[in-house]
């Protein structure tokens, strides 16, 4: 597969930033252990489904001390919205003593240590680096997987290599920008099944869309 080249992919960045000036983190959260919650409850269901139960978890327990109040039950039935809830409980519940244990009740500020924690994987980690840390990360979710791929950034055909291909395709200074400016365009005119190519501002450097004007 052909890939854009350098020039190419700073125009695209270009465009998708005045396109999307706003691109953020769409999870609601206050504090770096509310966000690492907030994206290991993520897994599988859309943010929104996320927002509306942490925004009852985490009014009643907005912190590490007071979600260690909770049993398992209690938890599960606050998040049994979303999917994998029983899993999730679990795995929120496990990390939370993993920080009082080992981490003296603070989220780690770094990938090794993130990783560890129950529940926890590359992307989650790379969201809390980068949003809670201001780290430069790039986390591959679903969208920036297709969304990469189909644009022509990389050609990749798993989420690792997709990550480690755009740390090297993508100016490290806009690693964390780019993670969030594709996953808005994945969500508002990329979509999974019907992408809106016609409509889209991009159109004219996406590898997909220009192979399909040829054929």
């Amino acid at each position: 597969m052909t890939l854009l080249n350098s020039k190419e992919i700073e125009s695209l960045i270009g465009l998708l930033e005045e396109i999307y000036p706003e691109a953020e983190c769409e999870l609601d959260y206050r504090t770096p252990f509310q966000l690492l919650v907030a994206v290991v409850l993520s897994a599988q269901t859309t943010d929104v489904r996320v927002n509306e139960v942490t925004s009852v978890l985490f009014s009643r327990y907005p912190d590490l001390d007071a979600m260690l109040e909770l049993k398992e039950e209690e938890l599960a039935e606050i998040i049994r919205k979303i999917g994998m809830y029983k899993t999730k409980s679990k795995n929120v519940l496990a990390l939370c003593r993993m920080l009082k244990a080992d981490f003296g009740g603070q989220v780690p500020d770094n990938f090794d240590d993130l990783v560890k924690l129950p529940g926890v994987g590359r992307k989650t980690a790379n969201v809390v680096l980068s949003n809670a840390f201001g780290r430069q990360a790039i986390a591959v979710d679903t969208h920036v997987f297709r969304v990469a791929n189909r644009i022509g950034i990389v050609s990749e055909a798993d989420p690792l290599k997709t990550e480690l291909s755009l740390m090297e395709r993508l100016p490290e200074s806009k690693w964390s920008a780019m993670h969030h400016l594709l996953i808005w365009h994945g969500r508002r005119q990329c979509f999974a099944r019907k992408p809106l190519c016609a409509t889209c501002g991009i159109n004219h450097l996406c590898i997909m869309y220009r192979n399909s004007e040829r054929s």
